[in-house]
C-alpha cells in the first residue's frame, strides 16, 4: 500500500510566488510548516482573489496536512481549528480518507524517521534538499488499525496540545509588555509623566537619536550547514525557525535577532537560549542591559524594519540601517524602569519555552517507539 492508496488526494502548489499583502488569508509557505503544527506567527497574507486562485485544487480544511517539499523539506503539519488558508509554493495538501485514517495519526507518521528516510534519503545515504510529488504519493505505507491509530494520536496530540498552550499564553505575555511599551514611549504615560516637563510634546530629558544610541545590533557570522558541527544551538539566519543546529553559539542570551535575508527580511524574534547567528543582525545580553526596551522597540516598528529591505532579487536588511532607525530616545531611568518591571513577563516566557523543549523532546523520544511498536498500545 502506499500513501495515495489512504488519500482522497494529494495535490503539488500553484507554482507561482504570492507577495505578502499584508491581510488577509494565511499563505502557507515552507517556513510556515513544522513538525506537526503550522507555524502562523509573521505568516505571510493574501486578499481573497489570491486565496480564491491558489485553492482551485483543493481548499485546505481541518484534517488536511500540508508538506514541505523543500527548507525544511520532510515537514508536515496538520490544518486545524477552522483556519482559512492557501498554499505557498513548495508545499503539498494531503487530505487522507478519515474513515479508514486518523489526520494527526498520518502527521506522526510521516514524521517518524522511517519515513523521513523514505522520502529524504538517497542511495548513496545522503539527504535531498527537494522532496518531488511522486516521492509523496508513492511512499510505503504500513498503518495499524484504526483504533490503534487514535490511541497514539492521543499520546503524542498531548504534547503538542502542551506546546499549543504555551504558544498561546506566550502569545499573550509579550502582548501585554507590548501594550506596557506604547503605554509608557507611544503615548508618554510613562511613571511620573504628570510631573514631567514636556517641551513640543517631548519629555524633559529626552533626546532625538537612533537606536544605535541605546544598543548596538552587529551583524552575524554566517555559516552554512555543511560547516556546522552537530549539537543543539539554534543557528539563526533568515527564516521564522533556526535553519540547522550546531555545537557551539556565538551570543549569549538573551538575544535579539533581525532576519537579514530573504522574504522573512527584517522578523525581529528573541531567544532565551545562546543561538549562533549567522545571516541576520543580532543583539544579546553582552551588548545591552536594556534587552527587553529594545526587543519591544523593534517589535513595535516592524513597519520600519521592512522598509529597510534592500535588493530587488534577494532583499536584506542590514545592522547598520537598524542602528540607524530614528527615535525618540528616553531617559536611561526610565528605560531601566521599563525593563525591571517588563522582566517578569519575559521570565515566564523563559519559563514556558522550557516547558515547551521538555514536551517537544519527549514526544520526539516516543514517536519511533509508538511507531514501531516498541511500545504497544
Amino acid at each position: 500500500m502506499i500513501l495515495s492508496d489512504i488519500c482522497e488526494f494529494i495535490v503539488d502548489c500553484p507554482h507561482s510566488t504570492a507577495p505578502d499583502e499584508g491581510s488577509g488569508y494565511p499563505l502557507v509557505r515552507t517556513p510556515n510548516i513544522g513538525k506537526g503544527r503550522l507555524i502562523l506567527d509573521g505568516v505571510h497574507r493574501v486578499s481573497e482573489k489570491v486565496y480564491i486562485d491558489r485553492t482551485q485544487r483543493g481548499i485546505p480544511q481541518d484534517g488536511d496536512l500540508i508538506f514541505a517539499r523543500e527548507a525544511p523539506a520532510g515537514n508536515v503539519a496538520l490544518v486545524t481549528n477552522g483556519e482559512k488558508v492557501c498554499l505557498g509554493q513548495r508545499t503539498v495538501l494531503i487530505r487522507p480518507k478519515q474513515k479508514e485514517v486518523n489526520p494527526e495519526y498520518l502527521v506522526y507518521y510521516l514524521l517518524a524517521p522511517q519515513q523521513q528516510y523514505e522520502l529524504l534519503g538517497t542511495a548513496n545515504g545522503a539527504t535531498v534538499a527537494h522532496v518531488n510529488l511522486p516521492v509523496i504519493r508513492n511512499l510505503p505505507i504500513n498503518i495499524p488499525e484504526r483504533g490503534v491509530q487514535d490511541k497514539i494520536a492521543h499520546i503524542l496530540s498531548s504534547f503538542d496540545s502542551i506546546i499549543e498552550n504555551n504558544q498561546k499564553q506566550i502569545k499573550l505575555l509579550e502582548e501585554a509588555a507590548q501594550r506596557l511599551y506604547k503605554e509608557w514611549f507611544v503615548d508618554l504615560r510613562f511613571p511620573g509623566y504628570e510631573e514631567t516637563e514636556f517641551v513640543d510634546g517631548t519629555p524633559s530629558g529626552w533626546n532625538e537619536g537612533s537606536l544605535g544610541d541605546v544598543s548596538v545590533f552587529k551583524r552575524g557570522k554566517t555559516i552554512t550547514k555543511a560547516q556546522v558541527q552537530e549539537g543543539n544551538v539554534p543557528v539563526v539566519a533568515g527564516g521564522l525557525e533556526p535553519a540547522y543546529y550546531h555545537n557551539k553559539a556565538n551570543t549569549v542570551a538573551p538575544v535579539i535577532t533581525v532576519s537579514g535575508s530573504g522574504a522573512n527580511a527584517g522578523f525581529a524574534r528573541l531567544y532565551n537560549t545562546d543561538v549562533f547567528a549567522s545571516d541576520c543582525s543580532y543583539v544579546d545580553s553582552n551588548t545591552t542591559p536594556y534587552l527587553y526596551y529594545v526587543y519591544c522597540f523593534v517589535k513595535d516598528n516592524k513597519s520600519s524594519l521592512d522598509a529597510l529591505q534592500k535588493g530587488a532579487a534577494q532583499p536584506h536588511v542590514y545592522a547598520k540601517d537598524i542602528n540607524a532607525l530614528k527615535m525618540m530616545v528616553p531617559t536611561t531611568e526610565i528605560i531601566k524602569r521599563y525593563c525591571e518591571v517588563a522582566s517578569p513577563y519575559f521570565e515566564k516566557i523563559k519559563s514556558l519555552q522550557k516547558m515547551m523543549k521538555n514536551a517537544q523532546q519527549a514526544r520526539d523520544r516516543l514517536l519511533p517507539k509508538l511507531m514501531n511498536g516498541e511500545i504497544e498500545v
